[in-house]
């Protein structure tokens, strides 16, 4: 069985991949700094050929690296046939400090580090890396007033010249040099991804418990997005898919306004029972800080590449999407 190697395999991507995997017939090695308590999570040690690695139903095993330390599990690195790497600090969990931009960067920038430094000092067999990057790379356009504006972002597109572009550059340039080692490099820039178990959904359905249908600042600005089960499927999809290589979107084809998703959101969990609540942009800057200009501002992404490559998208239109997450 092929061996896929996960970085940021406890996040809300990996979580879901690792068992997507597992599913179709994979080994998972997720790298952690923090290995779960190996009583209540572990049946077994793996084999002594690959020591410090625990393995955990079904299929499924922990090996240490450590970030700042730059050290890591070699036994996962020589049985890896593949790397998905998404480890990350989640961008949108605290204030943007000063500090928290160091490591929001350095999350992302070291980790790559590590695995180039682990790739060319050990003997292994790694087919393909797939890294994580994100659409914050575009930085954004202001005063959209439609999803159907036609100044869309294509991959050839340059970085933005704010925090996320600069992150997201610094980010796809630190694994660039898998490329040097022989190794496949695919980068998916990611859209806000919509899940039960986090993100934004969560974060919206907070307010919609008690039925206000939050609506961030006029609301006209286009966002961007993917189910998480597309986003799984597509990163399954450039494990196995060898012509794939370089940067693709991860985003679904048809982006909307922000007040259309949530509005859509409020009607498939509440009915007509919620009121829609206009949360102004200057509230949002006093609260949120730099971050406000993420959730105030349109991108408008396109996924014309991966649609040329063959894949297709189980959930294209918001509709379908959050049809399927009300569902759930």
């Amino acid at each position: 069985m092929p061996t896929v190697v996960i970085t940021g395999g406890t996040g809300l991507i990996g979580k879901a991949l690792s068992k997507a995997l597992v599913d179709i017939g994979y080994e998972v090695i997720i790298l952690s700094r923090k290995i779960p308590d190996a009583e209540d999570v572990f049946h077994k040690k793996t084999a002594s050929e690959s020591p410090g690695i625990l393995s955990a139903p079904p299929r499924i095993s922990y090996a240490r690296w450590n970030i700042e330390e730059q050290t890591i599990n070699k036994g996962a690195i020589t049985k890896a046939d593949y790397i998905v790497h998404l480890a990350g600090a989640n961008v949108a969990a605290k204030r943007w400090t000063s500090q928290r931009k160091k490591e929001i960067i350095e999350s992302r920038t070291r980790s790559s580090e590590l695995l180039v430094k682990a790739l060319s000092e050990n003997s292994n067999h790694v087919k393909a890396v797939i890294s994580a990057s994100a659409i914050g790379w575009y930085g954004g356009i202001a005063d959209m007033q439609s999803e159907d504006n036609g100044d869309t972002f294509t991959e050839t597109d340059p970085a933005g010249d704010d925090f996320l572009g600069t992150t997201c550059q610094k980010w796809e340039s630190s694994i660039e040099p898998v490329t040097t080692l022989g190794k496949r490099l695919v980068k998916l820039r990611t859209a806000i991804v919509l899940s039960n178990d986090g993100g934004a959904v969560k974060e919206f359905k907070k307010a919609l418990r008690f039925g206000l249908a939050a609506i961030l600042g006029t609301g006209k600005q286009v966002m961007s997005w993917i189910h998480i089960q597309d986003i799984v499927r597509l990163y399954i999809y450039a494990i196995e898919n060898e012509k794939l290589h370089g940067v693709y979107n991860a985003a679904a084809p048809h982006p909307v306004s922000q007040k259309k998703f949530i509005l859509q959101l409020a009607r498939a969990l509440r009915g007509r029972f919620f009121v829609p609540l206009y949360i102004p942009g200057f509230i949002l800057k006093a609260v949120l800080g730099e971050m406000s200009i993420e959730v105030l501002k349109s991108a408008n992404v396109s996924s014309k590449k991966i649609n040329s490559t063959g894949f297709t998208f189980l959930y294209p239109s918001i509709t379908g999407a959050i049809h399927k997450l009300a569902a759930s």
